[in-house]
């Protein structure tokens, strides 16, 4: 590892102080050399923080803004080839620069990271237990091994993983996800270190284990008192977890302050737009989500002045000479100041201090005082106008849909599925194969949709959800049940009539790379449903270039190919086929999941407007409520194959009946820190059962809340008799438990 530290101050002593940050970064920068003639990546560009014992630190921002290399490089885990100069100090220590073998001293013992994907963070071939135990004997081999059998155990047992002394022999592969990571979770505790790095810790965890893992959390910092960086994109997670806020953009920083003072009164046009672009599970009627259009600059062709100027609303041509600094607000130059001066004495004077040797032109140190800071040149405008993100951004006016004129039951019905069963057999045997048992994927689900309507299917990783729409999509007969589409039942389709359905129900996946051929241009990849149903040539170039238009692109985006575009233009390009046929329902599998919340609002936007202009009908599958109840007109909540609520969005989402809907809401995290801290939210306890050993009775019985406080009659009603829907609220609204009781969870 290539580095130049860089002292933040002479003649600082390492010797702590009360006052001492446990882990303090001033002016780090990261720069990755390009290689064959490609230019540098300036990945990471005079970042600076401090974080006191017991204190939390969200670190948020899009995709590629430089979180996570920041948090390698403090972690020293950056390959040789990067370039790293400032400062990283551990309680006054500067470790920046130290050889392998002594930071593998302080890995652990002192910080420790949680990694996004835990199963690349544990070795395979090794146990559970075994590695927990190791992370207590590298760091005190004194310590022998029954008593780092006994640690791990002990861990095990802390982070919730049942049966610790049996799983402890346990490879990570048997072990799900959450539970995968509430073991790297106890890896980072087994030292009692004094600062934890989480690096998307919940980002690709089920909500319920999301609660779960931030409960663990709280409980680490409890157990250990450390101080806590939370790197996220999630601003739901920040608002209740953290204590204060640095967001990043480009490889900087452009505003650092409290929680409270970041959401409630953000002065960067960045952070409002981020905030704005939350889709809000506690408001009913949020209308149109606040679009952030282009994407982040490339890290290796840097715009000139502010990297946030060509996405920003608000932006000024004094913007674009020169980068603005980290400032408190009120201290930014003027726009006469800034035309009046060289790039270089903007630069140089404004923080106060000499640009460091280390850093790149135009850089220089600023130390984290703990003092709210912004990077916008018009920070002070926006304090004294009070602007919010609507009033600098343009937000589109979403119609409303002509199908809502007219009542659900007098509009034509899209799809009814009804009573739907899809069960795998399990096999086992190599040669003589023999049935050993059943998964239970999909066991009796029914609802319907009606015309300019959307319908969410909601719930866990594994309860069924896209089992049920690839049973929808096949259109062929199903292991039991019926499915109807537009009125007609896909049992007795024909080839042909199948195909010619088909143009009337499109689906969109949720990965746009995987879905598009990277070998075609946009052009083909829109053309080629037109062309396999038959449209003439005139017609189809005439049809691409108005779909082209419809979904938000340029025309001359028809020539490129889908790997020069980004994640939400992707997704469009996959929208605009599907609208190809003018279908009458769109099938959305989880067509938000893989984006930034920014890209995120554009694309749910689009649906939105789609849907008015259209008079679409869709079918939603997701997992993130929040998108759920901005989009949805009706909601079935899923759990191990079966509907267990269902109902219009409103009456769901304001008093669920369900306990596991009411766990589901109370789960995720809304992004406004008063409502977080005074929220109670309700954690599951374990995963979910597998589909092929469902519990008796009410499946949801193992992990319910509720029935541990029922009477022992009561709890052998749930055990033994399977609870069938029916109405709670005298409406649209039914739940399938016995003892159903609408609360307010949000």
């Amino acid at each position: 590892m290539s580095t130049n530290t860089i002292e933040a101050t002479e003649g600082h002593t390492d010797e702590p102080t009360p006052k001492t940050p446990v882990l303090e970064v001033t002016d780090l920068n990261v720069t990755f050399r390009g290689l064959g003639g490609n230019p540098d990546v300036h990945a990471v560009r005079g970042v600076s923080y401090a974080v006191h014992r017991g204190e939390v630190l969200g670190i948020v921002g899009e995709s590629g803004s430089g979180k996570s290399v920041s948090s390698m490089a403090a972690m020293g885990l950056l390959p040789d080839h990067a370039e790293i100069t400032g400062s990283v100090r551990l309680h006054g220590e500067q470790i920046l620069g130290l050889d392998d073998r002594t930071m593998a001293r302080k890995r652990g013992k002192v910080i420790s990271m949680v990694f996004q994907d835990p199963l690349s963070g544990l070795t395979p071939v090794y146990t559970v237990g075994d590695q927990l135990a190791e992370a207590v004997l590298v760091h005190d081999p004194r310590a022998g091994k029954a008593k780092a059998h006994a640690r791990a155990v002990e861990l095990l047992e802390l982070v919730g993983i049942p049966n610790a002394k049996d799983r402890y022999r346990s490879f990570p592969h048997e072990f799900s996800g959450g539970m995968r990571q509430r073991v790297m979770i106890a890896m980072a505790m087994a030292n009692n270190p004094d600062v934890i790095i989480c690096d998307e810790p919940t980002t690709a965890l089920d909500v319920t284990i999301q609660a779960q893992i931030l409960d663990l959390l709280r409980t680490a910092q409890a157990e250990t008192g450390a101080a806590i960086v939370m790197i996220t994109h999630d601003l739901g997670v920040v608002a209740g977890f953290v204590d204060r806020v640095l967001v990043m953009y480009a490889g900087r920083p452009v505003e650092i302050g409290s929680v409270d003072e970041i959401y409630y009164g953000s002065r960067m046009p960045y952070t409002m737009g981020l905030l704005g672009a939350v889709p809000r599970m506690d408001l009913e009627r949020q209308g149109a989500l606040v679009p952030i259009k282009g994407n982040p600059p490339s890290l290796s062709d840097l715009p000139p002045g502010c990297p946030f100027a060509p996405r920003c609303p608000i932006a000024q041509p004094e913007c674009d000479l020169a980068e603005p600094e980290l400032l408190t607000i009120g201290a930014q130059p003027s726009a006469e100041d800034l035309r009046a001066r060289t790039p270089v004495e903007v630069s140089g004077e404004e923080a106060g201090e000499a640009p460091s040797s280390g850093s790149e032109p135009g850089q220089h140190s600023v130390q984290d005082t703990g003092v709210r800071r912004v990077a916008c040149i018009r920070s002070g405008e926006i304090d004294a106008n009070q602007w919010t993100a609507r009033d600098i951004y343009p937000v589109p006016e979403i119609p409303e849909t002509q199908a809502w004129a007219v009542r659900r039951e007098d509009r034509a019905e899209m799809l009814r599925v009804d009573d739907l069963i899809k069960h795998h057999p399990l096999m086992k045997g190599a040669i003589f194969k023999r049935r050993v048992g059943t998964v239970y994927a999909v066991d009796g689900v029914s609802f319907d949709i009606r015309e300019g309507e959307t319908l969410a299917l909601v719930g866990e990783s594994g309860c069924g959800k896209s089992s049920t729409l690839m049973e929808i999509m096949a259109l062929d007969r199903p292991q039991r049940g019926s499915i109807e589409v537009m009125g007609r039942g896909t049992e007795k389709l024909g080839k042909r009539e199948r195909f010619d359905l088909r143009r009337d129900m499109q689906i969109v996946f949720q990965d746009p790379m995987s879905s598009l051929d990277p070998r075609m241009p946009v052009f083909d990849i829109i053309a080629e449903p037109l062309r396999t149903h038959g449209f003439p040539t005139t017609e189809v170039t005439a049809r691409v270039y108005e779909l082209i238009r419809l979904v938000g692109l340029n025309a001359e985006h028809a020539t490129r190919f889908p790997s020069e575009f980004s994640g939400g233009q992707r997704q469009r390009i996959g929208i605009a086929r599907a609208l190809a046929l003018e279908p009458k329902m769109l099938v959305l599998d989880e067509p938000v999941s893989a984006l930034d919340v920014s890209i995120q609002a554009g694309v749910v936007n689009l649906l939105e407007e789609l849907q008015a202009k259209l008079g679409l009908a869709y079918l939603f599958v997701a997992h993130d409520l929040s998108v759920v109840r901005h989009i949805a007109d009706r909601v079935a909540v899923m759990y191990l194959g079966r509907i267990v609520e269902i109902g219009d969005t409103t009456s769901i989402y304001t008093r669920p009946a369900h306990p596991y809907t009411q766990a589901l809401l109370s789960a995720i995290p809304i992004p406004d820190p008063e409502k977080e801290r005074a929220r109670t939210h309700i954690v599951l306890d374990g995963d979910l059962p597998s589909p092929a050993n469902p519990p008796s009775g009410c499946r949801f019985r193992t992990r319910c809340q509720k029935f541990i406080t029922l009477s022992e009659s009561d709890q052998e009603q749930c055990m033994s008799v399977e609870p069938q829907i029916l109405p709670t609220n005298g409406g649209d609204q039914g739940a399938a438990c016995h003892f159903a009781e609408r609360q307010d969870v949000l």
